[in-house]
C-alpha cells in the first residue's frame, strides 16, 4: 500500500476544507488529483487543474510522475504578489 501526505495552501485548501490529507494508492500525480477530487465540488477539480504540485521538495511538471511510499505532494494554486 501506497500512503501519500498531502498539503494544501491558499485557495486549494480552502475549496478542499482542509490544508492536509492522507490519500492511499495514488499510482501517479494525475491518479492523486482524481483521488482527491471525487465526490467534490467541480469547482476544487478546477482549482487542482491550475495548481503546481511539489513532490518531496522538487517541483513536477508531468502528472504522470510516480509517487513512493511516504512521499509528501504539495499542492500550491498559481498567486500574484509582488
Amino acid at each position: 500500500m501506497i500512503r501519500v501526505s498531502v498539503r494544501l495552501f491558499a485557495g486549494a485548501a480552502e475549496s478542499f476544507g482542509s490544508d492536509g490529507t492522507v490519500v492511499e494508492d495514488p499510482v501517479d500525480l494525475a491518479g492523486l488529483i482524481e483521488k482527491l477530487a471525487d465526490g467534490r465540488d467541480p469547482r476544487f477539480r478546477e482549482i487542482l487543474d491550475q495548481c503546481s504540485f511539489f513532490v518531496d521538495g522538487e517541483h513536477c511538471p508531468s502528472l504522470d510522475f510516480p509517487l513512493a511510499d511516504q512521499a509528501r505532494v504539495d499542492v500550491l494554486p498559481p498567486f500574484a504578489g509582488g
